[in-house]
């Protein structure tokens, strides 16, 4: 009984589908195709705006796990031992070894007569890298805006974090505001840096800027031209960011780590680990925002799909009293419109899937909203998306059968005489 009602309702659904106007299902389909879109790209968009920047964050700064100094200690101790463990650890493709220190950067030291006049100064962490570690790792060098890349040799040269300069520092000379910058300094020029008790003249190389404040805030140098100046008389490092081979988990490279004992030396963590807690709540309110602004256009799609199978089953009224009369049963009509709203939701959502991982995701992967705190891109995880469908579906295939159920439970005689 079920088979027949099963083919009875496909056939019925097969002919309506056959017969009905052609630009009447095509616009059905392209409401159910937005209506998709719209479920996955605005929630999308919004968690990208985040997402854009924790991804920043990971490619220009952490990598995919970092290693820090403990609270209260000055440096990561046995941070050679640590490094040899890291050669052996499966899974790890590159990793960068950073000093790091306050400082204070001066600027107008040689125009300035007055011992008492304005210093023209900020504060900074100076960073003592190896400049071809730190590019293979986070790309450093695809950040410079201006002048050249450090090189091994480049003793008394440093790079500069944009944000500690006036000119690209997004509020300017902002002494008053509590973000101060540095006046009249670009590629060339001389600063003087001092930490604890040691000053020392420098010349700027190059200018980085990027959307990670770590990094604009910062200023770089060799690491042989950081133990000068610093006086570190022990190779023991501040941070180690490590890349992960493609595919591989890098929660795994954590928990090696881990059981080599480097959690009683240091901090270690994945990228997403060290995020603020606001920025992890800021995702998750976008996300529901989203889904909140998405589920009117799915409640919109809806109607549409209820309006048109409605209206299909009213003027055909006679038709489905004849059918009835025949012998064919309630259950293989209704059949026949929900089949007909699962083609416009198949078609709708097979289209708006090729768009959304055939092209909105590679585009915006490889051209990123540019945003002033991050390149945003669309998030869409299969996993969320598949739920996404599954609710378009049954919210289609119910706006298909009720206004079936309602037509078809009416009475046989009076819907052939068409009362």
């Amino acid at each position: 009984m079920f088979k027949d009602t099963l083919r009875v309702g496909f056939m019925l659904g097969w002919k309506q589908i056959r017969h009905a106007s052609k630009w009447t299902t095509g616009l059905i389909i392209f409401i159910m195709m937005l209506t998709f879109l719209n479920l996955v790209a605005v929630s999308g968009i919004l968690v990208g705006l985040i997402e854009g920047s924790v991804k920043t964050y990971e490619d220009q700064f952490t990598g995919n796990v970092f290693i820090t100094t403990p609270t209260g200690e000055k440096y990561i101790e046995q941070t050679p031992s640590l490094i040899s463990t890291l050669d052996t650890i499966p899974g790890v493709a590159s990793y960068t070894a950073r000093y790091t220190e306050g400082a204070t950067a001066e600027a107008n030291y040689r125009e300035r007569r007055d011992p008492k006049a304005l210093r023209d100064s900020v504060g900074a962490s100076i960073v003592g890298l190896d400049p071809q570690a730190e590019d293979v790792v986070t790309g450093l060098s695809g950040n410079l805006i201006e002048g050249d890349y450090l090189t091994e040799n480049d003793g008394g040269y440093v790079m500069l974090g944009a944000n500690l300069l006036e000119q690209y520092s997004p509020l300017g000379q902002g002494d008053d505001v509590g973000y101060p910058t540095l006046s009249n300094i670009t590629v060339g020029s001389r600063i003087r840096v001092t930490a604890g008790d040691a000053t020392k003249e420098y010349i700027v190389k190059g200018i980085l800027k990027t959307k990670v404040d770590e990094i604009s805030r910062r200023i770089f140098m060799t690491q042989g031209e950081f133990v000068r100046l610093a006086g570190r008389t022990n190779l023991n490092m501040n941070e180690i960011a490590i890349r992960a081979e493609e595919g591989y988990d890098p929660a795994l490279i954590k928990r090696d780590l881990i059981e080599s004992g480097a959690k009683k030396i240091a901090v270690v963590r994945l990228s997403r680990e060290g995020l603020p807690q606001f920025l992890l709540d800021m995702i998750d309110t976008f996300a529901m925002l989203g889904n909140g602004i998405s589920s009117v256009g799915l409640i919109v799609s809806s109607i549409t799909i209820f309006i048109v199978i409605f209206v299909n089953a009213i003027t055909r009224r006679k038709y489905i009293g004849i059918l009835k009369g025949i012998g064919v049963s309630a259950s293989a009509i209704e059949l026949s419109y929900v089949i007909q709203s699962l083609l416009y939701v198949a078609v709708g959502s097979a289209i708006a899937l090729f768009l959304i991982y055939g092209v909105m995701v590679p585009f915006f992967n490889a051209h990123p909203i540019n945003f002033p705190f991050s390149d945003g891109i669309l998030v869409a995880p299969l996993s969320g998306t598949i739920k996404k469908l599954v609710i378009l579906v049954i919210a289609t295939l119910l706006a298909g059968y009720i206004p079936a159920r309602m037509i078809v439970k009416r009475n046989t005689l009076d819907a052939i005489l068409g009362r």
